[in-house]
């Protein structure tokens, strides 16, 4: 039984009802089309630390993003979703097993692109829920990965060689970031991006940024590799990595693989919807931004 009165249940439900408004308003406006992609899948996207959910053979959806960017190279230019997916043992104040994914592609596009509308989609939300907008007005600030650790006496490449990354960057660079602005943490190591391309003339990082507010990761976005021999390796190598930590390996994604032959230069991004209206409504805990939080 949920601890929640019936009059907060209300106001949950009208909050995340206006926040869905908002944002298929803003993509209509935008001449983007909205998607369905399947639940379940013969196979999740190879990805190191992130683990699918069994589903009666197959594995329900971490994410939409190999279908929907299929969909980009079948001719889509504009699209997105909005819907449930799922991730194995996720649970904390931050975290849910099942939880509800935006993913937007755009082609032609890539990570700058994706930001620039990124901006406009938060504001855009803000002033629909009419919360923190004199907060999402400002300019957000840019900030590279590096110089991030930096600012908080570490080493990122000392850190990843130690296996630390993880673990310094989400308890002692995260809890810092976002708190008078958005912060947009940018130039990720290639080897931390395995769906992006690489950055012109810097071959060691990735197009890559994630967005935070309030010490919260909000969004992480891609400019999109488009090369199916590189993703392939990517894929192999992660599979390896998952193999020597006595993870399930998922099979590859041939279907997709193929379709990356004539994906265009694309950016895509995935927003945590629940982390959204958190961020939007200064919550502490992603079961007070839920419909049914106990369940």
């Amino acid at each position: 039984m949920s601890k929640r009165s019936n009059p907060e249940t209300l106001r949950v439900l009208q909050l995340r009802s206006r926040l869905l408004g908002a944002l298929r308003a803003f993509f209509a406006a935008r001449d983007f089309l909205e998607a369905e992609t399947p639940l379940r899948l013969a196979t999740p996207a190879l990805e190191d630390h992130i683990d699918a959910v069994p589903a009666a053979g197959r594995w329900l959806r971490t994410s939409p993003e190999l279908h929907l960017k299929r969909l980009l190279a079948a001719g889509a230019s504009r699209i997105y979703q909005i819907g449930p997916c799922f991730r194995l043992g996720e649970r904390s104040e931050r975290h849910r097993e099942e939880f509800t994914m935006l993913e937007w592609y755009e082609a032609p596009g890539d990570s700058t692109s994706i930001l620039a509308t990124t901006i406009d989609l938060i504001r855009a939300c803000s002033k629909a829920l009419d919360c923190r907008q004199d907060y999402f007005a400002r300019e957000p600030e840019i900030l590279p990965l590096a110089e991030a650790f930096r600012r908080h006496g570490l080493d990122l490449d000392a850190a990843i060689a130690a296996g630390r990354f993880e673990e310094e960057l989400c308890f002692q660079v995260e809890p810092h970031l976002g708190f008078d602005r958005p912060c947009f943490i940018t130039d990720y190591p290639a080897s931390m991006a395995a769906l992006a391309r690489r950055k012109p003339g810097f071959p060691e990082l990735a197009e890559r940024w994630e967005l935070y507010v309030d010490g919260l990761e909000l969004a992480n976005a891609y400019g999109e590799l488009t090369d199916p021999v590189e993703q392939r390796s990517r894929f192999l190598a992660t599979a390896a990595l998952r193999r020597a930590a006595r993870r399930e390996v998922y099979p590859l994604d041939e279907a997709f693989l193929q379709s990356l032959e004539t994906l265009p230069p694309c950016g895509g991004i995935a927003v945590g919807i629940d982390r959204l209206l958190m961020a939007l409504v200064e919550a502490k805990d992603i079961a007070d931004v839920l419909n049914f939080p106990e369940e």
